[in-house]
Order: C-alpha cells, then sequence, then structure tokens
C-alpha cells in the first residue's frame, strides 16, 4: 500500500426539508391561542411586519395602491428624502438593524396599538384553605408549627400522605436540629409526642372540607358522615364494618351480617355514594381550561357554512415604510443589505404560510361538514366513521397535514363547541352493508343503559343481541370494552333488589 492523500467524486440523493417548510408545519399545528402569541412575538422582531387595525379598512388601501400606477422609483425624490433624513439626524441603518419605526407620527401610533400580555393570576390552593382555618382556631405556637407540618402532608385530595409516626419524626427532627445549630439544650425545645400528633390530627379533620386529613377512603367517609350527624345511622355502619363489601355491591351478605333488609342495605348505600371521594378537589389550584374555537360551522338558510375564527389573530401585512426604504437598494450593502432582504422575504412568507394554513383548514373542516352532514341534522347517533386518510385522500394532502390541522382544533358547531378529533372515529359493519360509528354505538349503549329494568340489567350479551336485532355486528368484548370506557359497571354492579 502506498500512502497518500486523493480526491474523488460521488453523485447521491437526499432530501432537506427548508427551515421554513418545518415553520409551516408548526403554524398548522397550532392552536387559536398560541398562534395569537407567534404573530405578536413575529410583529416585534421583524420591522417589515404591519398591524392591521381592526377599525382599519384594508379594502381602501388595496384600492389605493390599485389606483396608483406602476412606476419606477424616483431616484431624484428618494436622494432629496435621504439628504433631508441626514440633516434631520435620522440614522436609517440604526433604525433598520434595530427593528424601529421610523418617524415621529409613526413611533406613537406603534405605541398605542402594543399588545397587552395576559398577566397569570395566582390561585389557592387547598393548604392556603386550611391555613386560613387553622388561623382562627385558639392553638399555642408549638400547636401552629405541627399543624402547618400537617397540612403540608396533604395531597391535592385531601388525604393525609405521611404517616403520623414519619411526621412526628420530621417535625422532631427539625427541632434537634435547630437546637445543635443554636447550641440550646434539648430540654428547651421538646420533641412531640405521638398523643400530641394524634390530638392535632383530630384538629385538622374537623377542617373544612369534611373529610379533610383522611388517611383512606374509609376514614374520609366516616369523617363526612360524622359532619353530617349520620353516625347512628345504617351508611354509617356499613362503612365502618363493610367497606369491602359495600365497593363489591354485595347486599345480600351485607344483609345478613348487618341484619338488615336488602332494601335498607341498598337505600343506605345510595346514601354513602353521595359522599365525596376526593373533597379536597373543590379547592384544586387547577385554573379552568377555557376554550377558543379555532373555526364555526353555522346553518344559514339551510347551508352549513364554515367560517374560520380568526377575528382575534393579528392581521398582518408588509409596512408600507420599510418597503420605501428597502427600494432604495443603493444606499445599503453587506450585512444591511443582507438584514433587508432576510426580512422582507420571511415577511412575505409570514403572511402566505398564514393564508395556506387558513385555505387548509377550510377544506379540511367543509370535508368533515360534507361528510358528517346527518350528524349536524339529526344527532351523534348519525355520526359516521371517518379517518384521516379518507380526509387526506378527498382534499388531495397528505395525512400528516390533516393530523397537524386535527390536532389539538375546535370547532363551535350547531350540536355544540367539538374538537375536530371528535369527527373521526373507527366503524363497525351494519346488515345493510353500511358502517356505524364507534361513538354513535355508545350513544346507543349508554342508551339501553338508561332505559333498561334496574332489577334485572342487562348483561354485555344481552346488549350485543340488541344491537343485532338493529342489524350492527358487534362482539361482547367490544361491548365490555366500551362500557368500561363510558364508565358504566357491569350488570351484577347495576342490579337493585
Amino acid at each position: 500500500m502506498k500512502p497518500g492523500i486523493s480526491q474523488s467524486g460521488s453523485l447521491r440523493q437526499e432530501l432537506r426539508i427548508n427551515p421554513r417548510l418545518y415553520q409551516a408545519m408548526d403554524l398548522l399545528t397550532m392552536p387559536l391561542l398560541d398562534l395569537q402569541q407567534h404573530l405578536k412575538q413575529e410583529l416585534l422582531t421583524n420591522p417589515f411586519l404591519d398591524l392591521i387595525e381592526p377599525g382599519e379598512d384594508e379594502a381602501e388601501d388595496q384600492a389605493e395602491n390599485e389606483e396608483e400606477p406602476e412606476a419606477e422609483p424616483d431616484r431624484e425624490a428618494q436622494a432629496e428624502a435621504a439628504e433631508k433624513a441626514e440633516n434631520e439626524g435620522i440614522d436609517w441603518e440604526e433604525i433598520l438593524l434595530n427593528g424601529f419605526d421610523v418617524g415621529g407620527g409613526r413611533v406613537q401610533e406603534r405605541e398605542d396599538r402594543e399588545w397587552m400580555e395576559p398577566v397569570s393570576v395566582e390561585r389557592r390552593h387547598l393548604g392556603d384553605y386550611l391555613r386560613d382555618q387553622v388561623k382562627l382556631l385558639d392553638l399555642t405556637e408549638r400547636q401552629g408549627v405541627l399543624a402547618d407540618e400537617f397540612i403540608g402532608d396533604i395531597n391535592d385530595e385531601g388525604y393525609l400522605v405521611c404517616s403520623i409516626e414519619d411526621l412526628r419524626a420530621d417535625v422532631n427532627k427539625w427541632i434537634t436540629d435547630a437546637a445543635e445549630a443554636a447550641g440550646r439544650d434539648y430540654d428547651d425545645l421538646p420533641l412531640y409526642t405521638a398523643a400530641e400528633a394524634e390530638e392535632m390530627l383530630a384538629i385538622i379533620q374537623q377542617l373544612d372540607p369534611p373529610g379533610v386529613g383522611a388517611r383512606d377512603l374509609r376514614e374520609c367517609l366516616l369523617l363526612q358522615l360524622r359532619a353530617a350527624k349520620m353516625e347512628d345511622t345504617l351508611a354509617h355502619t356499613l362503612v365502618r364494618d363493610h367497606c369491602e363489601e359495600l365497593i363489591a355491591h354485595r347486599w345480600t351478605e351485607i344483609s345478613k351480617k348487618a341484619g338488615a333488609p336488602p332494601v335498607e342495605v341498598q337505600r343506605a348505600a345510595d346514601a354513602v355514594a353521595k359522599l365525596d371521594p376526593k373533597p379536597g378537589l373543590r379547592y384544586s389550584s387547577a385554573g379552568d381550561n377555557y376554550i377558543v374555537p379555532d373555526m364555526i360551522v353555522d346553518k344559514i338558510d339551510g347551508a352549513y357554512h364554515v367560517f374560520v375564527n380568526d377575528h382575534n389573530v393579528p392581521r398582518l401585512r408588509l409596512s408600507k415604510v420599510y418597503q420605501d426604504l428597502a427600494r432604495d437598494k443603493k444606499k445599503f450593502d453587506g450585512e444591511n443589505k443582507e438584514f433587508i432582504a432576510t426580512r422582507l422575504n420571511a415577511a412575505n412568507w409570514m403572511i402566505q404560510a398564514l393564508e395556506q394554513r387558513r385555505q387548509t383548514m377550510l377544506k379540511v373542516m367543509h370535508f368533515i361538514v360534507d361528510r358528517q352532514r346527518d350528524f349536524f341534522e339529526k344527532g351523534i347517533q348519525y355520526l359516521k366513521p371517518l379517518t384521516l386518510r379518507e380526509v387526506a385522500e378527498g382534499i388531495g394532502m397528505h395525512e400528516s397535514t390533516i393530523s397537524r390541522v386535527t390536532n389539538e382544533k375546535y370547532v363551535q358547531t350547531p350540536r355544540g363547541v367539538l374538537p375536530l378529533k371528535f369527527f373521526f372515529s373507527s366503524g363497525l359493519a351494519t346488515a345493510g352493508g353500511e358502517d356505524v360509528s364507534a361513538r354513535g354505538i355508545k350513544v346507543q349503549l349508554e342508551k339501553m343503559i338508561a332505559d333498561e329494568d334496574p332489577k334485572h340489567p342487562l348483561t354485555d350479551q344481552d346488549i350485543v343481541e340488541l344491537f343485532e336485532k338493529d342489524g350492527v355486528k358487534i362482539a361482547r368484548r367490544t361491548v365490555a370494552k366500551y362500557r368500561e370506557q363510558l364508565g358504566v359497571l357491569s350488570a351484577r354492579m347495576r342490579r337493585r333488589v
């Protein structure tokens, strides 16, 4: 072998996605609120983008542009304007690079239309409500420290997630560490006893909401029955002595052990079912999720029309000031010229991408409305099975594009605000050769169970046979799966005595 350096050439094909294509896909995926924030940021970073005010008549601007004859720029006028600007001390290069508007009036106009960002408001947690109640109690400073430790170990559902012994050990360790750090004797800071911890737990469990501070479901229900002054009732006995049988709905077994008729046992169980198994969630810190529909479907004169709900989305156009400034190509060179070209192209592309996003969403929603017209007219039972591939083939786009359009998007319809994913579901075959949506099957299943005889509830096999009478072919395991998804108990658990 002879060592050395050599060169060789080869041809190969590879697929590279333009960065702007990635951004276009992101725009397509963004729900309405995210799109608003993204466009606000683009307005701040790209000086060639301008905002069209809601009261501004865009048609008049377009008419003015059409009336103006197309002509070559007046070089003498531009030079004269540039010379005037230099005499006035305006640094055009600095203005362009930093992205500020030009002219006193334009700056003031831009400041007037600044977007106000929403400010998040701190929400109160369950612990805040409990501490407010503890402050109203006549507790010593020592008890207050222990109470705060208990509240800190209560989760959002209202349950104490730490054993009393572990909690007491943590507080006592804090006391010993503080004593060692201060060089004090342990006798000056006595450790908490088990009796003090038990007493404090009893105090915490008397706070609102009833059931807070419980260590398990059984204790939570007993605390709520005690708060409701139902300690001498059969319901209290069922929870205290027969909790496992109560959860399994073994009415006959409970009846024998409690010495009460099955009807009374079931009536008491109904009272227990009205209690809150997670009392802390009523004070949960989770905020309300407000939904702003991305599209609107409205019925006008018997026909369904689709609109994009973009009236709150910033409407963009190219800034006339910067367009006029960019026409004088001789004034800028090097980095300044590249900056102008890049920003101007980016602004043009952003406006085109927004319009493309709008048209794609309209195409997808129009196809859905045409396919699901029976749903809009008659109800969910008439919802037809639909897949992303069917929509993609129907409008001539890729399946991944349809997925991005429907992801986290909502539409306001005459039948409520619905996610776009609602219209997509698998189907089951019928005797007539047509398909019926799985979502419609679930609605029929719920209706069958709601109309059943409580003393003789429908089994999964009974439901299968009822569907077969309607011409729907469905397996028993599919019925069981749909029933579990709907949160419906089995026939044995639904049976009333």
